[in-house]
């Protein structure tokens, strides 16, 4: 008996695994009851409040391509809507010939997603199961500000979180590169500080190329009214931003009086930070103040997003108001001074009855007593401001920044860099296990970011964005109920269907082979994996034909010589992602043993030293985990090769990216040695001599008389500080590193 009931169990799980196709979903808490939308023709609802839920399920109704459900009193075969006392949460159950829906005005509408979910699976069942969600901060935000979307962009970006039950949209209305909201008492702001000439193209920083296209747009306040209450009919709350001390230059632009030096200047056109933020005389409180009272009539959010972060001291320091601010409120540095400024506007915005909610750097000089933090910069910022018992929103970079790269650099479109998958995304937990019960209490949640530098189009922020929300919605939606990655990603592979029918892009980077090797001396060895196993795997090596020319991957295989390894996942004749392409640089140093005298920096040291001899060289735009980084500092590598070789050539991958104030190699020498105690110069070259050599900005060798030797020193000189006039001027230069090649 006891086996029935476990088998009819294990049945039961898998049918509603099966039948349960929506995200987020968590796991049922109790047994689930079924019903078939055959028994449903229409729709009613207990309260006339509950008009818009049912307006808004059936405008999405009809966007996937069903028949809207007539509204009627309370009849039989039919949904009824009931409110209740909750908090975001919904409950379903069967009464006779009904589906009865229960919960706040909150939990009826998400309820009601699930069942749109339902409807476009293709099956007939309804899973019946209630649903809270863990955390009240929801959130996804999009940067407007270095590329403007129109008003119906925006408002199809909010139906996706909608669809999601994401219930913040956090909008990053203002930045360097143009400011986006009309301020009537500040004209200037949209007739001049939301144009810009032109923008970079890619990421020619340096030299500087720009495509000589002018940009232009602003929302007008009616447009951010309609935004706003378009988002409330769908239970979302708008956060907007507005930037400040730095990410300033949108405004300062228009009016250049409230800048240190006061001279005019223009809309920045390349990314990056300006070194020119907003002076804290007396004369730009009032203009902010001017400012937040137009944004506060608008957006009725607790919150208001006042930036804060990556505020250069530069000008603050030359700056004789600033400077006397700091002496005049016994401040200790520009640090404090920032804090100063937060402070002053923190005070002000709660004398509205507000909240500010800032970039974890408003922490720097002393938290605003009342103010909330936005921790993206890891999560110590989170961590020390619970600690501080401030309100949080996790929103790592690690994690929630999906302006990173989701797949392979080489196909996928260009990002800023880093790499952040939907795996990862699904595996965050906002919960610092460092904190205590009481502290964890003040994390509201996280949210997704998304910053458009490389996204121009909508179509653009859709793929990066929406794949990786799909997940992100299920670890705020479920908690510790989350049903596990491989339960997600199947009923993924299914809501692909349902994101077809809303006619919303996505990425299908998931469906990407994944790869993992092995080295050994002058060989690698390689394994393919693929998220799905419906289908196979079929590669290829130095030949771009993968199935005419490649074959199935059965098991591991060595790779002896250089070359691309090209391989794609299909199901049938169909390939649902991209291309996967990998070049391996087979060299004698593969596999040894390496130390360094330096260690690489924390931030840029993800695989440790064997990166650097793993036969595979990091790509331009980065990926994070292909480098790593040295900050003002020439690290020296010894290389054991574990027996006599005969070294000709010496060459190292570096990267040049100035924009993040990363700088090719200033000179590299070479020493080699029998016993590895007595070293003999092999060759050097200086910065001038690297400059001709290097191939594509990253590939430096220096050719040495063939000389047999077992051990080397390699020396990689840092480029010290960084010139004036680029990005992080007088700061220490970045080396980064990705193989150090012998042949």
């Amino acid at each position: 008996m006891k086996q029935y009931i476990f088998l009819v169990s294990l049945l039961l799980n898998a049918y509603i695994g099966y039948t349960q196709q929506v995200i987020p979903f968590a796991k049922p808490q109790a047994t689930t009851q079924t019903f078939s939308w055959k028994d449903i023709n229409s729709i009613s609802f207990s309260n006339p409040a509950l008009k818009n839920e049912v307006d808004v399920f059936n405008a999405f109704m009809k966007r996937a391509g069903l028949s809207a459900l007539p509204v009627v009193g309370d009849e039989a075969n039919s949904i009824r809507l009931e409110l209740s006392a909750g908090n975001e949460s919904y409950a379903m159950e069967k009464s006779g010939t009904r589906l009865i829906v229960r919960g706040d005005e909150s939990g009826i509408f998400y309820g009601l997603m699930t069942l749109l979910q339902q409807r476009c699976s293709g099956d007939d069942v309804i899973v019946l199961s209630d649903a809270q969600p863990a955390f009240p901060w929801r959130g996804m935000h999009l940067d407007v500000s270095r590329h403007f979307f129109p008003v119906s962009f925006v408002k199809k970006y909010i139906d996706i979180l909608a669809l999601h039950k994401m219930n913040t949209f956090h909008w990053h209305l203002t930045d360097d590169q143009g400011w986006r909201i009309e301020i009537k008492k500040y004209p200037k702001l949209t007739e001049i500080g939301s144009q810009r000439k032109e923008t970079m193209v890619d990421k020619h920083f340096n030299p500087y190329v720009g495509d000589g296209k002018p940009v232009k747009g602003y929302y007008t306040q009616q447009e951010v009214k309609e935004v706003v209450q378009y988002a409330a009919d769908r239970h979302i709350t708008v956060v907007p931003e507005i930037e400040m001390p730095g990410h300033s230059l949108g405004a300062l632009s228009a009016y250049p009086q409230y800048s240190c030096n006061a001279k005019p200047l223009e809309v920045l056109t390349i990314w990056g930070v300006s070194d020119d933020v907003l002076c804290t005389k007396d004369s730009t409180f009032l203009f902010l103040q001017d400012i937040l009272d137009e944004v506060m009539a608008l957006f009725p959010s607790q919150y208001i997003h006042i930036g804060g972060d990556e505020v250069p001291k530069t000008r603050w320091k030359k700056c004789a108001v600033c400077q006397g601010n700091i002496k005049k409120h016994h401040l200790k540095d520009e640090h404090e001074l920032q804090s100063y400024f937060i402070r002053k506007i923190d005070a002000y915005v709660n004398s509205k009855g507000r909240s500010i909610i800032g970039w974890d750097e408003i922490l720097e000089g002393g938290l605003a007593p009342n103010a909330a933090v936005m921790s993206w910069r890891g999560e110590a910022g989170g961590i020390e401001a619970a600690r501080q018992k401030h309100k949080v929103v996790m929103t790592p970079g690690t994690h929630c920044y999906f302006d990173h790269y989701q797949g392979h650099a080489q196909s996928e479109p260009l990002a800023i860099g880093g790499y952040t998958t939907v795996e990862k995304v699904y595996s965050y937990n906002p919960i610092p296990d460092s904190l205590t019960a009481e502290q964890q209490g003040y994390i509201m949640g996280a949210q997704g970011n998304v910053w458009t530098e490389y996204m121009g189009s909508s179509d653009h922020v859709e793929y990066m964005a929406v794949t990786r929300l799909c997940a992100l919605s299920e670890v705020l939606w479920c908690g510790t109920k989350k049903p596990g990655y491989s339960d997600f990603v199947q009923r993924l592979k299914k809501h692909f269907e349902f994101l077809d029918r809303m006619k919303i892009h996505y990425a299908p980077s998931i469906y990407d082979v994944q790869m993992t090797h092995t080295v050994s001396p002058s060989k690698v060895n390689v394994a393919l994996t693929s998220t799905y196993q419906d289908g196979l795997i079929y590669y290829s090596f130095n030949d771009p034909h993968i199935l005419v020319a490649g074959e199935k991957f059965v098991m591991p295989f060595d790779i002896e010589q250089s070359g691309i390894l090209r391989a794609q996942y299909f199901e049938g004749d169909d390939a649902p992602g991209h291309v996967f392409e990998q070049a391996f640089e087979i060299h004698q140093a593969l596999g040894a043993k390496i130390t360094v005298d330096i260690p690489a920096s924390k931030y840029y040291n993800s695989g440790g030293l064997d990166k650097l001899l793993d036969a595979i060289c990091g790509q331009s735009p980065r990926k994070n985990a292909e480098w790593l980084g040295w900050s003002g500092q020439s690290p020296t590598f010894n290389i054991d090769l574990g027996r006599m070789t005969a070294v000709k050539e010496v060459r190292v991958d570096c990267l040049s990216e100035i924009a993040s104030w990363i700088y090719l190699p200033e000179g590299i020498e070479v020493w080699g040695s029998v016993d590895g105690k007595t070293y003999t110069s092999m060759g050097q070259k200086s910065a001038a001599e690297l400059k001709t050599d290097i191939e594509d900005g990253m590939d430096a060798g220096i050719v040495i008389d063939p000389q047999s030797v077992r051990y080397l020193k390699v020396k990689v000189n840092c480029a010290g500080k960084i010139a004036k006039g680029n990005p992080g001027e007088g700061e220490d230069a970045w080396l980064f590193v990705s193989e150090v090649m012998v042949y």
